[in-house]
């Protein structure tokens, strides 16, 4: 099988929130691709995106692992609530660029935050991806279970792989459970037995990536 290739990609146009990543492009492309985002505190470049990235586009489907516009304003520290809708406007650009350059499903998957604002803006813009890939959902604050962040999941029509560690502070597996049934659409929830809150350990991203690529394939089918 060719390799992937991978080069960087950035679109700045004139009124537009600008699309910054790196670009793997299956070589035996399925025409689907994924667009793939962050967590609060990291970028592009974490060492699951970049696993994830590699597994879909040996797989078939091209991936644009991006950053959210907060990231490329700075290189380090949190969002900021009031520009949430900067970020879903980023995710939207993106998936626009990439159904420009593709004939295949169109699929948004983010870690954390970045899943967050994916599935905000999926709920928001019905059809306009095929599936949503959502990683280490973070349900609520740690130790604050009842601040939960589900007011948009009654309005998500979107189908959705959640995929979770049995240690993620954000979430317990028996809370999403119970949180998903919110959501009018078919999901499913994949443990990851022992993962904290960004899913991988050291050295455990390529044997995460393979897991969610496989359960992605039998869930998208």
């Amino acid at each position: 099988m060719t390799e992937a290739t991978v080069a960087p990609f950035v679109e700045e146009t004139p009124g537009e929130v600008p699309v910054r990543g790196m670009l793997h492009r299956a070589a035996d492309s399925s025409g689907d691709f994924l667009v793939l985002t962050h967590g609060a505190g990291g970028n592009s470049n974490a060492a699951l995106l970049v696993a994830l990235a590699e597994e879909f586009a040996a797989g078939g489907i091209s991936v644009l692992r991006c950053d959210l516009p907060y990231r490329q304003r700075r290189p380090h520290g949190p969002p900021s609530p009031a520009n949430a809708k900067d970020d879903q406007e980023g995710l939207r650009r993106a998936v626009a660029l990439m159904k420009d350059k593709s004939e295949g499903r169109a699929f948004l998957a983010g870690s954390s935050y970045g899943g967050r604002q994916a599935s905000l803006l999926a709920a928001s813009h019905p059809g306009l991806v095929d599936g949503l890939v959502l990683l280490s959902y973070p349900l609520h604050p740690p130790g604050k279970p009842a601040q939960l962040r589900t007011t948009h999941f009654s309005a998500l029509r979107t189908p959705s792989l959640f995929v979770s560690g049995t240690k993620d502070v954000f979430g317990a597996i028996a809370e999403l459970q119970a949180a998903i049934k919110l959501i009018p659409a078919r999901t499913e929830l994949v443990q990851i037995d022992g993962a904290p809150h960004g899913l991988s350990k050291k050295g455990s991203a390529q044997d995460v990536a393979r897991i969610v690529r496989q359960r992605f394939q039998s869930f998208f089918v």
